[in-house]
């Protein structure tokens, strides 16, 4: 048996796409090889994980729907502890595909931007948005069943968006302009507008998005910048200036430090001559002796 949907207070959130605004961003340092082969690998794990999860969404609608199971246990209803189930369950639930085919589309987007621009925090943002807006909707939302994945949608958002205000770098500008662009209404459905709407869960997810925004902003560095002119000749001056410094500083080399006392040079040996052992009466006794002299040193 399907809930109703007169008790069913569905978590579609609007879709309402932006014209950009132009901003100057300065293309980055060609990467190498490697690197270039790195990201492009981390792009499509990106890509290929959200669309695994967008697909078991679809399959647990399917199953739903032709085997007609009654999803209220698996709901989330505020107020209720056993309903507290559903902080974990109710993103995977969906009223039908037109609520899930809306989800679907920001789901994609923004879950291949979280993992592409933010590998590192990307785990403990998707747990935290999952969690903090279900506890959060179970704490102040309407005494009703509230399922759907646009709380986690909206948190992405949220991150995604104000991770570019507060790095400001280039990427992650890019990123936040292009989520700005096409789900820049999200900014605006965290407050009640709609009957059967869960408003709740959007503000919830918003406020969870926007508070891993801050507390995860130093877990990903920013990717490396070409530098203009200017800045690599405010270096150099400053390298320069830091050698004078350094110089001044420096203790001399050996070479340059005055000697006080030399110490004597040792005389180290001499070397004496021995007559030769040979007998004498030969005729050859004198010169075979003045030759041993010469020619046969000792060392004393």
């Amino acid at each position: 048996m399907v809930m109703d949907q007169c008790d069913l207070h569905t978590c579609m959130p609007p879709i309402r796409p932006h014209v950009p605004f132009m901003l100057d961003l300065t293309p980055p340092p060609p990467p190498s090889a490697a690197e270039a082969r790195l990201l492009q690998a981390r792009f499509w794990r990106s890509v290929w994980l959200v669309l695994i999860f967008v697909l078991s969404l679809w399959l647990i609608l399917g199953a739903v729907s032709n085997f007609h199971i009654d999803t209220r246990p698996y709901a989330l209803y505020p107020g209720s502890p056993e309903s507290l189930i559903g902080v974990l369950t109710a993103p995977l639930l969906h009223s039908g595909a037109d609520h899930l085919l809306a989800n679907s589309f920001g789901l994609l987007i923004m879950g291949v931007l979280l993992l592409y621009r933010y590998p590192a925090s990307a785990p403990l943002t998707i747990a935290l948005i999952w969690l903090l807006s279900g506890l959060g909707t179970w704490w102040i939302g309407r005494p009703s069943f509230h399922i759907g994945a646009s709380g986690l949608s909206h948190g992405l958002m949220y991150f995604v968006f104000f991770s570019g205000l507060i790095r400001r770098d280039r990427t992650s500008i890019a990123a936040a302009m292009l989520t700005f662009m096409f789900f820049g209404g999200m900014l605006l459905s965290i407050a009640p507008r709609e009957e059967g709407i869960s408003w709740e869960y959007h503000l919830t997810g918003a406020i969870a998005g926007l508070l891993c925004a801050f507390l995860f902003r130093r877990r990903d560095p920013a990717p490396a910048r070409r530098k203009y002119s200017w800045e690599i000749e405010e270096e150099i001056e400053a390298m320069r200036r830091q050698e004078a410094v350094d110089a001044e500083l420096e203790v001399p080399r050996p070479e340059g430090v005055p000697v006080l006392w030399h110490r004597p040079e040792e005389e180290r040996g001499r070397i004496l001559s021995f007559p030769g052992h040979r007998r004498r009466g030969t005729a050859d006794d004198t010169d075979t002796d003045d030759e041993d002299r010469d020619h046969k040193p000792t060392l004393h």
